[in-house]
């Protein structure tokens, strides 16, 4: 099949989620993160803001009446401050009163005032929070001075309840806090949260020392948190309610979850520069892929960047791979094909297959359900 047939066939045209990084710089310094040069600021100006959203404007009539989630994410958005913040925003301002885009933010919280409250509210932010769970689980989370920020960011998350503004959790689940879901999720649901993401911690970026899950513990990881959401209804789990709608679209037979194409979720880092497929990939330095750059959004619109993407060498990578993937691997129906970023940091190539975040944040949470159903029938 030729390159572009086989391109159209897995990646969707037009994206759902965007990923735009307001500024590089982190006012954390957490032992596990991806990113580098973390520690540089390296505001975006305006019109790399401009030039997303007239970009984003050629998507949002053409074939989803969903609006386009543009997510503010990496390294902490809020360290930009609300005026550079709201400057950025401006140009979005038109797209997002007539209903075509949403916001959202991902943040440590810390720097949460009551003013920064006023301002997701005012732009209707989704707010997601990323804590790691109690203080104990949260030692990784520390400043440049290398003081936990756990106190800090529990202030955060009062503020946002305080000021009604709803929020979900993401969380990394290492190899210790794999040890005691029950513990994490009662605690996250003592949050205030309305959902919660478990990520189990990956080799990837700059963060390749660190042990992480094995696949053993994660499967009775899932295991236990399957039990612990059948009895608390009041907390999603993201991940717990991704394989429940898939399971539910399967026993309804052929469904628009086979046919679901991959979103090739553009990232654009503060100088407008492009990845495309994973936003982990952003700032990584590559010359073999050209450090993974689709263009930069100041010279060519994100569409005319989605249109070429299948001339890219990691582009066209992922495409074996995701072939390979589904000719031999039992999950493939479920989890569509191992991850962008997950490949290339764990193999050191997109054109190949299983990786361990396919083994313990999909293949172990399919198979900890299916030891729970064959548990129950056997009772």
């Amino acid at each position: 099949m030729h390159t572009l047939a086989r391109y159209r066939r897995r990646i969707a045209r037009r994206p759902n989620v965007v990923v735009v990084q307001p500024d590089g710089f982190c006012n954390l310094n957490c032992t596990y993160c991806y990113l580098p040069d973390r520690d540089r600021r390296t505001p975006m100006p305006v019109s790399v803001a401009e030039a997303v959203a007239h970009s984003i404007a050629e998507f949002v009539d053409t074939t989803s009446p969903e609006p386009i989630e543009v997510v503010w994410h990496a390294g902490e958005p809020l360290a930009v401050g609300r005026r550079r913040f709201a400057e950025l925003l401006a140009a979005f301002e038109p797209l997002r009163r007539a209903g075509l885009i949403e916001h959202s933010v991902q943040t440590n919280a810390v720097l949460v005032t009551p003013a920064w409250c006023d301002f997701l509210t005012e732009y209707g932010f989704r707010v997601g929070v990323s804590i790691d769970g109690p203080a104990a689980l949260n030692r990784q989370r520390v400043d440049w001075a290398g003081r936990p920020a756990f106190d800090r960011i529990m202030k955060g998350i009062g503020r946002l309840r305080e000021h009604g503004v709803r929020f979900s959790v993401i969380a990394v689940v290492s190899a210790e806090s794999a040890g005691d879901p029950e513990g994490l999720l009662d605690f996250m649901a003592g949050l205030g949260c309305h959902s919660v993401g478990l990520n189990m911690e990956e080799t990837e970026g700059v963060n390749t020392d660190r042990a992480v899950p094995s696949a053993e513990q994660a499967r009775e990881f899932w295991r236990r948190t399957i039990a612990w959401s059948r009895q608390h209804r009041e907390l999603t789990v993201r991940e717990v309610d991704r394989l429940g709608g898939y399971l539910r679209a399967a026993r309804s037979g052929p469904s628009a979850w086979d046919e679901l194409l991959i979103d090739p979720i553009p990232t654009v880092s503060s100088a407008g520069d492009v990845v495309l497929l994973s936003p982990e990939l952003a700032g990584i330095k590559d010359p073999a892929y050209d450090d993974f750059r689709a263009g930069n959004v100041l010279e060519l619109s994100i569409g005319s960047m989605l249109d070429r993407a299948h001339h890219l060498r990691y582009v066209r990578e992922f495409l074996t791979g995701l072939d390979e993937c589904e000719a031999a691997c039992e999950f493939f129906g479920f989890c569509r094909g191992a991850q962008a970023g997950n490949r290339y940091f764990e193999n050191g190539r997109l054109d190949t297959t299983e990786t361990n975040y396919c083994r313990v944040s999909r293949q172990a949470l399919v198979t900890a359900l299916s030891d729970t159903v064959r548990k129950e029938q056997a009772a």
